[in-house]
């Protein structure tokens, strides 16, 4: 697991922004190699969206040939539903780039079968190639997507319970009601996330330090299920000051450290995201 240390929520949004930039550029997809890639929803990564928007518009980063598939999606809540997870992605990020409609994957909380459904997204995701780069957020408790903790590491797409706790921070969506929130809601599992080649996780605000040090400096638990990325070669979590609060200091050091000369080019990154 990577720690990316950041000043401020906004430049996590500036610097995920440009870090998925670059990976699509450089992969140059066509219609015969596609990049594909995981999409979140909720309030961390809009400015992430809002940031690749623009880049679409003034800079010419195209998502012609990239497949998304999304992570969730509320149990039946019509795809109409302004809160449903397909038209929270539309109006803050597919309508205003060139994605090709059929190149857009959502899991349908209203399928008859949702046993069937989710097989199904499994094999579209394999169809297609497997997930190149799954961006996303954590919860406070350390969910990923919706795996609640105690969710088995090993699951794949699924129906999931919310917790109570998920769905009063989830309340700000539906008017500030918690019981609106549906109690259910079909995800990706652990390890369908873990299968791709490489996942980004946000986390800002001082509510998410717990998880953040969870996942770094805890043991791997399902009590936590943030940890279950400890396991991948490729994982990474792009944090603002307030979300690593609770870590170590020599373990924030140690991180900040390896921003200054590595792989990653942190301040080719930095500079680029840099408003001054």
């Amino acid at each position: 697991m990577r720690l990316i240390p950041l000043p401020s929520a906004s430049a996590v949004g500036r610097w995920s922004a440009r870090y998925i930039a670059c990976r699509i550029r450089e992969f140059a997809p066509d219609a015969q190699r596609p990049f594909v890639l995981g999409l979140p929803t909720g309030s961390t990564p809009l400015d992430t969206y809002h940031q690749l928007v623009a880049m679409h518009q003034n800079e010419g980063l195209s998502f012609h040939h990239v497949i998304t598939f999304n992570m969730d999606e509320y149990i039946g809540l019509p795809v109409s539903h302004p809160c449903s997870f397909r038209s929270f992605m539309e109006r803050h990020f597919f309508d205003h780039i060139d994605i090709q409609p059929a190149n857009i994957n959502f899991l349908s909380g209203e399928a008859s079968n949702l046993e069937q459904e989710c097989l199904r997204y499994e094999a579209l995701i394999q169809s297609s190639g497997g997930i190149h780069l799954f961006l996303g957020g954590v919860g406070h408790d350390g969910h990923i997507a919706f795996n609640m903790p105690m969710s088995p590491l090993s699951c794949r797409t699924r129906v999931s319970t919310l917790t109570e706790k998920t769905r009063q921070a989830n309340a700000r969506f539906f008017n500030d009601d918690s019981q609106a929130v549906p109690s259910q809601a079909l995800t990706v599992g652990i390890q369908t996330l873990l299968e791709a080649d490489e996942v980004l996780i946000l986390a800002t605000g001082s509510g998410k330090a717990m998880a953040v040090r969870e996942a770094i400096e805890g043991a791997v638990s399902q009590l936590f299920p943030i940890t279950a990325l400890q396991q991948h070669p490729q994982a990474m979590i792009a944090c603002d000051d307030a979300a690593v609060s609770e870590l170590k200091v020599k373990t924030l050091r140690y991180f900040e450290s390896l921003t200054i000369n590595d792989n990653i080019h942190m301040t080719d990154y930095t500079q680029k995201t840099n408003p001054s």
